[in-house]
């Protein structure tokens, strides 16, 4: 199979047994859960409505509705022109092909205004208590440094992650707001932030066992990192770049910043790619960790983490691949995603 510029991978809970993969140009691509499958259908094409004018701009984010069997609903989060926007939105399978989406039935639930064409984010998740959790960049520039404070502003959605109720509306808004959100009913803070002080939350998963929130969070000139995401905590950006200062580059005030729980500097990469904790049956030893990877190097690590330090880390595989992502089936088998390059699945080397 062909795909173009790849971004999630995602199996829902319908029964269907198919894998769906997003193409940053604005497709959604299905087929069988078989590695000799050798086509994939397209479920649904928005690229009439999505922007790529810049090279982080596109179809960045899918989630499947917890009830999608029963309701048919899926989220998608893609970039959009005139003016410059994230756009969350969602849409419908069709009533009568499962491997078909509806592109008339587009209900769009946020509009978050982009400075820049760079640092989105864009990634959908459905926490283990039902609420969509959404991934949201500092907004650029293409300069980096943050020049515009949003990672450290909690007025703003930029440089946050967020977490919304999708079953209903509240208002002049299409969704609700968990009432137990860390910034309801605080002046100056926007009541959907989960968390803040990101750059680029450029992947992030739930553990299925545990239920940790983990995110890699792309870094600026030298650290790349990865944090544990806990309600209400800073991030630090942009005062620090994974555990070093940045602004200013030395006596930073690190009072009340949340540190990452794992760093690794340009030599071994140049933009982090957040993966998932391995709880799938093939490879018996990662079993419990983390897996995550690099965009630029292709490297691929695992680390430990004892619920308070990382306590064991390693270079799985030192690969060629740009990867975008990295995706689970049902049976919680790991897959890896290359920009151009196509879908791996990580097995135990014989």
């Amino acid at each position: 199979m062909t795909f173009q510029r790849l971004t999630n991978l995602v199996q829902p809970d319908d029964g269907q047994d198919h894998i769906f993969v997003t193409e940053q140009p604005g497709r959604i691509r299905v087929f069988p859960n078989n590695q000799q499958v050798l086509q994939a259908g397209t479920f649904l094409d928005i690229t009439n409505r999505v922007s790529e004018a810049y090279n982080e701009e596109g179809l960045l984010g899918l989630a499947f509705d917890p009830d999608y069997k029963s309701n048919g609903y899926f989220y998608v989060y893609y970039s959009a022109a005139s003016p410059r926007r994230s756009v969350l939105s969602r849409f419908s399978v069709s009533q009568s092909d499962p491997k078909l989406a509806d592109p008339n039935s587009e209900f769009i639930i946020m509009e978050i205004a982009e400075p820049f064409g760079n640092h989105n984010g864009g990634q959908l998740e459905f926490g283990p208590d039902g609420y969509l959790y959404i991934g949201v960049g500092d907004g650029g520039p293409p300069s980096g440094g943050d020049p515009l404070g949003n990672g450290q502003n909690t007025s703003t959605l930029l440089g946050s992650i967020l977490r919304i109720d999708v079953s209903g509306v509240s208002g002049q808004m299409n969704y609700r707001i968990p009432i137990d959100n860390p910034f309801v009913g605080v002046a100056d803070g926007r009541d959907e932030i989960w968390a803040y002080g990101l750059r680029n939350p450029w992947r992030f998963s739930f553990d299925k066992a545990t239920g940790l929130l983990w995110t890699g969070d792309v870094g600026q000139s030298d650290w790349e990192e990865i944090d544990v995401v806990t309600k209400g905590l800073n991030y630090g950006w942009n005062i620090m770049e994974g555990f070093h200062c940045f602004s200013p580059s030395v006596g930073c005030d690190v009072t009340g910043l949340e540190l990452p729980a794992v760093e690794y500097n340009h030599s071994d990469g140049c933009s982090v790619t957040g993966g998932y904790v391995y709880r799938g049956p093939e490879i018996p030893m990662l079993f419990g960790a983390y897996v995550y990877g690099d965009f630029c190097s292709g490297k691929i690590w695992a680390l430990r983490y004892d619920g308070n330090s990382v306590t064991e880390q390693k270079l799985l595989v030192d690969s060629t691949l740009s990867i975008t992502s990295f995706g689970q089936d049902l049976d919680k088998n790991l897959y890896v995603l290359s920009r151009n390059d196509g879908i791996y699945y990580l097995v135990t080397a014989e």
